[in-house]
């Protein structure tokens, strides 16, 4: 199995580290970020590591041919002209992706996760998408239905709501950024250049299973804040 590594973003909220340097390589005792997602994956035999970039493309460069990929095989996808968000940097990297399901994680996450037990749920559910979410406070929720499928989205701040799949009693899930994908996603996506992979998931998720995955109880850190290391360093040695 493949994975992709979301690493192109410019880290607005992880200020003013990202003034200077890459989100993906902000230190949680004294190991990137990107770094410990590389032996995550590698935790679970995935070696095979797509890493997109944008902000500061050649520092995250560098780190990984300094480091030998801390023994991934990386390729980049070099987003340096624009960064593409989600769905279209996902989109740019259709090439890479010439087997079976592959997993699509944000670099600025942190989880204990069994990915095991996420892919093996994939394989028997055979969906579209699987995605990890939990029971965790959010501003913005997925919302699945009884079935434990994508129905819908909201921002329980703005009041804003897409419902693809009408019915009573959503349950709100928080979405923890990380999707195991299988390839017959890419030529379903219409979108062209920069969009969000949340909008194509709500727009087929009327017509396609896509499933979630929860793993409340896992340990879970969305470190897209300077204050969020302090809580990543106490969870993650």
């Amino acid at each position: 199995m493949k994975a992709m590594i979301l690493a192109a973003g410019l880290g607005t909220r992880f200020k003013p580290w990202t003034d200077l340097h890459p989100k993906a390589l902000a230190l949680v005792n004294g190991k990137s970020l990107l770094e410990r997602n590389l032996i995550y994956l590698q935790s679970f035999g995935i070696k095979d590591v797509l890493v997109n970039v944008h902000h500061f493309a050649d520092r995250i460069r560098d780190a990984i041919i300094i480091h030998d990929g801390w023994g991934s095989n990386i390729h980049i996808s070099d987003e340096s002209g624009e960064v593409l968000e989600t769905g279209g940097g996902l989109k740019k990297a259709v090439s890479y992706f010439d087997q079976g399901p592959f997993v699509l994680m944000n670099a600025d996450i942190l989880t204990d996760l069994d990915l095991n037990a996420m892919m093996s749920f994939h394989s028997e559910k055979k969906p579209l998408v699987t995605l990890a979410v939990t029971n965790r406070r959010s501003s913005r929720y997925f919302l699945f239905d009884a079935k434990e499928r994508l129905s819908g989205w909201r921002n329980i701040k703005t009041g804003e709501e897409i419902i693809s799949i009408p019915g009573p009693a959503l349950i709100e899930k928080a979405f923890s950024g990380i999707h195991v994908i299988s390839p017959e996603i890419f030529p379903l996506i219409h979108q062209q250049g920069k969009f969000s992979i949340v909008d194509v998931y709500l727009e087929l998720a009327g017509t396609h299973s896509i499933l979630g995955f929860d793993h409340s109880g896992s340990k879970f850190v969305d470190v897209g804040r300077p204050e969020s290391v302090a809580v990543a360093e106490r969870l993650f040695v």
